[in-house]
């Protein structure tokens, strides 16, 4: 890759103010595809000015200017989806099909929505004499991960853009050539120098250096709770906006007067999706205690036919997880669950049959957990289903609830009770009878889940400032 040992500063493709490098690991295969430098404060310094400099023009150009600049940006980005599928599919183990159809798609749909809301967005209203107007908050730090990158850096990128912000971003280390590859979509559709900068480096030399920085007006940080927190602390002593994405262990009600035959094997199989790396996957399954045994049966079959792979191989549902830190942290989990008593469906500890080399996990299934179960509460991040089981409509909620989490949810059954009992979780978005994401929709989450919202409008708005200016029209 052309540019894996430079950071992009001020429009331009520059040398690394250190020294340090870091292999890029292919989870298929355990072998580097590319190292890449690894910066530090000097570094975020500079990308810091840069973006600060270009914010005093970039910040006063109008809704059409930006607009243009938008649909350049998504022409350039469509011509590059083939290679940006290849290298998530490298990158984070991703099957092919999966990097094509969500993970590169999923950054298209994201500019396009910007786009969309930018279009009809009224930046100035009267309130009697005063005029009430949005302004671009500033320079923004974006840190964001690796488990749907591209994803996250669109939803940020692309409405920050939008509303006439600058910005600084840190990919995760674990999964950064698919930045490298924005960045330069970025450059070549003629984002003005400054407007985006990238540092590549870990959360130790780059992510808190940039969230610390007095120059950075807000920071938006997807990833764990664990490293969101450290993110707030950082960014504390200046001020600033922090806008969080963190982690989540979403409960996904079965409930009496599903059709339990369709609706658990979907939903085996969407845990399933991306290896179970997504923050919002409905990994606590609950369902009626009385027919837990029925349901994991359901369960268990569903996961025998999840396929898992190499991502480049046709038919596969799942390939590896992301690293070898990832894979044994699923696997300390899997242990902890069969120490703790849940009976173990299928799946288990170690690699499916076949796939010595690669972190490849076994589908695996829990069913008669306790909900104080560590399996239970913590965010397994992997193809990892745990099956409570509940009583009446108002268990289910208590149990739903009952986490220190809060991000999405799932309910299937009879559509006014399912819509009834999605008011009464407490959690940033629910999914009714099956629904898929909604690029338009805020995403976000309610307690350790995070704060501040991503996605269409309100998301939009997250990079916006609200200036009153009294006596406008007198």
């Amino acid at each position: 890759m052309d540019h894996a040992q430079q950071f992009y500063i001020n429009g331009q493709w520059v040398a690394p103010l250190t020294s340090d490098t870091l292999a890029v690991i292919n989870p298929a295969t355990e072998q580097p595809i590319e190292s890449i430098a690894m910066g530090g404060a000097d570094d975020v310094d500079a990308a810091v000015a840069a973006a600060k400099a270009a914010f005093e023009t970039f910040s006063l150009t109008s809704k059409d200017e930006r607009l243009a600049l938008l649909d350049s940006i998504i022409g350039v980005y469509a011509g590059r989806m083939e290679e940006l599928s290849d290298i998530l599919s490298q990158e984070v183990g991703a099957p092919l099909w999966l990097a094509q159809i969500a993970q590169s798609a999923a950054g298209l749909g994201h500019l396009a929505t910007a786009r969309a809301v930018l279009a009809d967005f009224e930046f100035e209203h009267m309130l009697g004499t005063t005029l009430v107007a949005r302004e671009p908050i500033g320079v923004c730090g974006m840190i964001t991960p690796w488990n749907w990158p591209l994803n996250q850096i669109a939803c940020k990128v692309g409405p920050a853009i939008a509303a006439g912000c600058t910005m600084v971003l840190k990919p995760s280390e674990v999964a950064p050539l698919n930045a490298i590859l924005f960045a330069e979509i970025l450059d070549a559709a003629g984002v003005p120098a400054g407007v985006f900068n990238l540092v590549n480096g870990d959360g130790v030399n780059v992510g808190a250096p940039l969230a610390a920085h007095p120059d950075v007006d807000m920071v938006s940080f997807t990833g764990s709770t664990r490293a969101g927190i450290e993110v707030a602390r950082a960014a504390a002593p200046s001020v600033k906006r922090v806008a969080q994405e963190l982690g989540g262990k979403s409960a996904n009600i079965i409930l009496d007067d599903a059709d339990f035959a369709e609706v658990i094997a979907r939903d085996m199989a969407s845990m399933c999706t991306n290896s179970g790396q997504s923050c919002n996957a409905p990994t606590r399954m609950l369902v009626p205690a009385s027919r837990m045994d029925e349901a994991a049966a359901i369960a268990a079959a569903a996961a025998k036919n999840v396929v898992v792979g190499d991502p480049r191989a046709d038919g596969i549902t799942i390939g590896p997880v992301v690293s070898e830190t990832q894979y044994s942290r699923i696997q300390q989990l899997i242990e902890k669950g069969i120490g703790e008593g849940a009976k173990l469906e299928v799946g288990g500890p170690g690699k499916p049959e076949g796939l010595e080399t690669g972190y490849y996990v076994q589908p695996t299934v829990f069913s008669h957990v306790t909900n104080d179960m560590a399996i239970a509460q913590q965010e397994i991040f992997g193809p990892v289903l745990v099956m409570i089981g509940y009583e009446d409509d108002d268990d289910a909620v208590r149990i739903a609830n009952e986490t220190v989490y809060g991000l999405s949810g799932y309910i299937s059954g009879s559509a006014d009770r399912a819509k009834a009992m999605a008011r009464r979780i407490r959690t940033g978005n629910v999914h009714v009878n099956g629904a898929g994401p909604d690029f338009n929709a805020p995403f976000g989450g309610y307690r350790q889940s995070g704060n501040g919202r991503e996605w269409g409008a309100l998301g939009f708005e997250e990079y916006l400032e609200t200036k009153a200016i009294m006596g406008y029209a007198g």
